[in-house]
């Protein structure tokens, strides 16, 4: 857990019985197991109930039953331009809840402030995050859509996580948008006690590994961002920096630049392993670079050895811990 001068964040993760718990996440509320879909059911998912209702705060929306649609009720469908379409009915067209939807996506958007992520349900009219069908005049339908709600929302509180359901079926882009959702929780948490110089230089200390795995170019950016500190006014150069940071994160991580950090973190343990611990550890990353091994098993040693011999400079990153170990986020073999 992240410890910088004058900032200790809360542990968001730390109790193995709710971990993160005070976290809250909007989510589409069918992917709870609720019934508001036009046809009176769900789509459960239950990566969703099973594993992320342990982790965080779900806070279920639905858009079409808030706007005073009825379950069931009759279902629409995007027709019209794909940067600007309407919601409207699929057997009754002069039903249209366009304005509905994006009232109520503006009031959601100013009000959700404590909330770090959002889990959109994918396909939706109102809530499908991207390759929503849009119809033209002919009928014709193109994957080039955004839910009318979703779309608000985003405009929103553009540095929010969002992901859909289905895309949380690749280990990689689960691992990436839970990352961020922790990552943005932390900045919330270091913003409600007050920003300083120290605090956002903290901060960005406890995060400059879990960034070069995603992005080098992002972290060398904010480096000089944050060395050039007393020359802009703070609270800009704070925003300046969450908004670049989100986006950096945004960019899921390679097995290139994993392997590249874990290397630089194995140089910390140079003078305190021997010759054949060395030589395991290593193994251990070039396996994983080559695919045999999961990201766990070399992110394990590490934290082993360090755990023997303590840095505390490396203690702070949140690289090493970034989610729940009970997520199982990093034991994918696959690689990008």
């Amino acid at each position: 857990m992240c410890v910088a001068k004058e900032w200790v964040p809360v542990a968001l993760h730390e109790n193995p019985d709710r971990p993160g718990a005070e976290i809250k996440v909007g989510v589409s509320a069918c992917l709870l197991g609720t019934k508001v879909r036009f046809d009176g059911g769900h789509k459960r998912d239950r990566f969703v109930t099973d594993s992320l209702a342990d982790c965080f705060q779900l806070i279920p929306y639905c858009p079409e039953v808030a706007i005073g649609m009825g379950i069931p009720r009759q279902p629409i469908r995007l027709v019209g331009s794909p940067q600007d379409p309407r919601a409207v009915g699929v057997k009754r067209p002069e039903l249209d809840v366009t304005a509905d939807l994006q009232r109520y996506g503006k009031q959601v958007g100013k009000r959700i402030g404590d909330l770090c992520g959002f889990i959109f349900k994918k396909d939706s009219p109102s809530c499908g995050m991207a390759r929503v069908k849009v119809y033209n005049q002919k009928g014709m339908a193109e994957r080039n859509g955004t839910g009318l709600f979703a779309r608000e929302l985003m405009q929103a509180e553009p540095l929010l996580p969002v992901e859909e359901e289905g895309r949380l079926n690749d280990p990689h882009l689960r691992d990436n948008f839970i990352t961020r959702v922790f990552v943005y929780a932390r900045w919330k948490t270091m913003r409600a006690e007050g920003v300083s110089k120290s605090t956002l230089i903290g901060f960005h200390t406890c995060h400059k590994y879990l960034l070069m795995a995603h992005d080098m170019v992002a972290y060398r950016e904010l480096g000089r961002l944050l060395a050039d500190l007393h020359r802009q006014p703070l609270e800009a150069t704070a925003d300046t920096y969450i908004a670049r940071l989100m986006r950096a994160l945004g960019t899921p991580a390679t097995r290139k630049r994993h392997t590249n950090v874990l290397q630089h973190l194995m140089g910390y343990l140079k003078r305190d392993l021997d010759a054949a611990r060395r030589a395991d550890l290593n193994e251990a990353i070039d396996a994983y670079r080559r695919g045999i091994y999961p990201l766990v098993v070399p992110i394990r040693l590490l934290q082993h050895h360090f755990s023997a011999c303590p840095k505390p400079y490396i203690l702070q990153q949140a690289y090493l811990n970034p989610h729940p170990a009970s997520l199982m986020l990093r034991n994918s073999h696959g690689g990008r």
